[in-house]
């Protein structure tokens, strides 16, 4: 007995490089199996304007198991697609009917201008990262894993926050392109550890100072960062965020 497939049409916005004018474009893809993922099906209408001559839809695409954080589309206006806890390249196929129409977009934000197509520059988080998202002191050789003890709720506490992938969904939903969720988990992951303490001001000031100069927004706190993320990062990062923020200002400096 031969598999059910479905007919699929892709509403994908071609914008030729940052300065040229956008818009979006219908593409019929016919005898997909509703086994593949949303981006194997990107594949499948690439190869087909392969052979037509045509230029193929410029998207990011790495490592196809919701780890890298790469794929981010904006899917029928949600980031990552309709699936809670999900990138884009674990959407399937079984999640839609014959005969629907899926449009895809790219992130939308200012920090995150518009590459080709589907591609975005998102190395402003990057940067935030390299200001200050890490622990610098030269401890020589690595220490004894036990040597530090770290209580059981801290340790999963940071871990949960170092589960985020940096993809940055929670600036594509938000409003205001706001990345403080994404600074919130990177200062909520270090300062919960012993090792990013004596760093810890000078990274929150650091961060904070390269967020704002990329052009990110403000945060409104209306949770669409959280609903949208594939790794569910809390919003109660943002709150470690703003307390962090506050005592690295109000401590007298040396």
């Amino acid at each position: 007995m031969s598999e059910a497939t479905m007919t699929l049409t892709l509403r994908v916005w071609r914008q030729a490089g940052p300065d040229a004018p956008g818009r979006l474009v219908d593409y019929c893809a016919r005898g997909v199996s509703p086994h593949m993922s949303l981006l194997e099906l990107l594949d499948v209408v690439n190869e087909d304007l392969t052979a037509k001559g045509e230029e193929p839809i410029a998207f990011d695409s790495d490592c196809r198991e919701g780890i890298c954080g790469s794929c981010g589309l904006v899917v029928d206006g949600v980031p990552h697609g309709p699936q809670a806890a999900t990138t884009t390249c674990q959407v399937f196929l079984r999640h839609y009917r014959d005969g629907n129409v899926i449009t895809i977009e790219p992130w939308r934000a200012r920090a995150f201008p518009i590459i080709k197509d589907l591609v975005v520059d998102r190395s402003a988080l990057d940067r935030i990262i390299a200001a200050g998202g890490y622990v610098s002191v030269d401890t020589g050789s690595a220490p004894e894993a036990n040597a530090i003890p770290v209580p059981k709720d801290e340790a999963e506490r940071a871990m949960d926050s170092a589960a985020c992938i940096g993809c940055g969904a929670c600036v594509a939903a938000c409003k205001n392109a706001s990345a403080v969720l994404f600074v919130g988990a990177k200062i909520e992951h270090l300062t919960r550890l012993p090792q990013g303490l004596p760093e810890r001001e000078r990274r929150v000031l650091a961060m904070v100072t390269q967020m704002d100069a990329e052009g990110f927004g403000s945060c409104s706190n209306e949770g669409e960062c959280e609903a949208v993320c594939p790794k569910e990062i809390s919003v109660t990062n943002i709150q470690r965020l703003n307390r962090e923020y506050a005592r690295a200002r109000l401590k007298p400096r040396r």
